[in-house]
């Protein structure tokens, strides 16, 4: 275990380092997933690990550390394979072709951001899960909102800040119970007082989309998104039966079904789907001219394995989408499958290591226990909390990180000073929860701009959301509003 009397600075080395390489890599790559980045984790791990070996950690002691960090992160690892095949054979059963065929003669550039929020916030707060609603309507709603000429961005941003809404005020979601746990609180006690913060925010936020919205302009014609349609609909078998897939899927997680069998079970629905609806599809897919149960199922796992790409396969269709500015170029009908998550998935595991690393030698401890002494009166309180929730996700890579930890180190703080639990289990939501989408090499980061193929500091700006509900919770604080104490009605 390390030594306290470690001087503070050399404890945060190893950040201070991580921070300098992943903005040179940000610069060189102009990618927040660029492959330096895992390499920045793992010289930022190494760093942490010398230092604590110096300072008396063992070094099969770190690596146990780092095991078990990347051990709590194998049912992120396996949705996330999961999501990555699901995409496949829901883009070749045209399941997504038909979401956006529809939704582009439903919505229009006016009012989509401030409809893609509401969407993705009540499919998010019936599931529970802001990852398999950004996997499943997210990913239609951003081909949607591309191919009406909406920057990726501005949509990515819509569909997270819905999405963590949701998430947040759902009785299923696991980080909701996490917070009221950790903070010994009665989970509808707690989700009834983040209303006095979260609804707010969510207002403004739904405020500034609409805003948006009313003026945007965009130069995609009616004429063009016509012919988008016309191109959809000679290319796949469009029909409503189609929504029985994502209906199914999400039906499971409603009922209380852990993510990934609903993943797994969506995912092979729409191979089921692909071969009823679209056999023509699968047998191009699976690279045969011969009409049979062989090549039907190598279709469908070609889709979940590796590349589809309709825009190159057919002429019209690139034609058609290639209206669109190459800064908000997205590729409607294209899927990468598990294989497109593998970049994804190395980062996810580099950062678990550097997670490990300075968690197991204890420098994570040593950097936070000062934080604490900072924290004079209520408001400074609950800032001071936020303050650290946003921390741990920069430095853990991990949201639940940043849920636990701030929430014991301020326990004790907050009933020392009258604060009923609610205020601390409310503040490790505002700004835990929500704000772990916004770092690009946290879980939650790389996985929502894998998902989306939108960089996290891309959609970042606008996720108003998630950049509002910390500041909100901190003015809360100050201002006394909504601040509950020990023993008062």
């Amino acid at each position: 275990m390390i030594d306290k009397k470690i001087p503070y600075l050399l404890a945060l080395s190893p950040i201070i380092f991580l921070i300098i390489l992943l903005s040179i890599n940000v610069v060189i790559y102009d990618n927040a997933i660029g492959w330096g980045n895992q390499l920045a984790l793992l010289f930022s791990g190494a760093l942490a690990a010398i230092i604590g070996i110096f300072y008396g950690s063992k070094f099969k002691t770190i690596i146990g550390g780092i095991g078990n960090s990347i051990k709590s992160m194998i049912p992120a690892i396996i949705m996330l394979l999961l999501i990555g095949s699901l995409a496949g054979t829901w883009l070749i059963s045209g399941v997504i072709p038909a979401m956006i065929y529809y939704g582009l003669q439903i919505l229009n550039p006016t009012i989509f951001l401030f409809a893609t929020a509401i969407i993705t916030a009540i499919v998010s707060l019936a599931t529970g899960s802001s990852w398999s609603t950004i996997a499943t309507v997210g990913i239609a709603l951003l081909g949607i909102g591309t191919a009406i000429g909406l920057p990726l961005g501005l949509i990515g941003g819509a569909i997270i800040s819905g999405a963590y809404f949701g998430d947040k005020m759902s009785p299923l979601s696991e980080t909701t119970n996490m917070a009221a746990a950790i903070s010994g609180v009665d989970l509808f006690d707690h989700i009834k007082y983040m209303m006095y913060t979260t609804v707010p925010s969510f207002i403004i936020t739904l405020i500034l989309f609409l805003g948006i919205g009313f003026y945007f302009t965009t130069d995609i014609s009616s004429e063009q998104i016509d012919q988008a349609l016309d191109v959809i609909a000679n290319k796949f078998t469009i029909t409503p039966w189609l929504f029985l897939v994502p209906i199914s899927v999400i039906a499971m997680i409603f009922k209380k079904v852990a993510a990934i069998p609903a993943l797994l079970f969506g995912t092979l629905l729409g191979g089921v789907f692909a071969i009823l609806f679209q056999p023509e599809i699968v047998i191009e897919v699976s690279g045969t001219s011969i009409k049979n149960i062989s090549s039907y199922c190598m279709g469908v796992i070609n889709a979940m394995i590796g590349d589809v790409n309709f825009t190159t396969v057919n002429a019209n269709i690139n034609d058609i989408f290639n209206v669109l500015d190459a800064d908000r170029r997205s590729d409607l009908l294209k899927s990468a499958g598990m294989y497109g998550m593998l970049n994804t998935l190395l980062l996810i595991l580099c950062a678990m290591t550097f997670s490990g690393s300075i968690e197991s030698t204890g420098l994570l401890r040593r950097i936070a226990e000062p934080i604490v002494k900072y924290a004079q009166n209520t408001g400074s309180l609950i800032a001071t909390t936020a303050s650290t929730c946003l921390f741990f996700n920069i430095t853990t890579s991990d949201q639940y990180m940043s849920i636990v930890v701030p929430g014991r180190m301020f326990s004790n703080t907050y009933k020392e000073k009258g604060l009923a639990p609610e205020n601390l289990s409310r503040t490790l939501e505002d700004s835990g929860t929500v704000t772990s989408v916004l770092i690009p090499w946290n879980s939650c980061g790389v996985a929502q701009s894998a998902v989306l193929g939108v960089a996290t500091l891309a959609y970042l700006p606008f996720c108003f959301f998630n950049l509002i509900s910390p500041l909100m919770t901190i003015a809360y604080g100050y201002f006394g509003v909504k601040i509950k104490k020990i023993h008062s009605t």
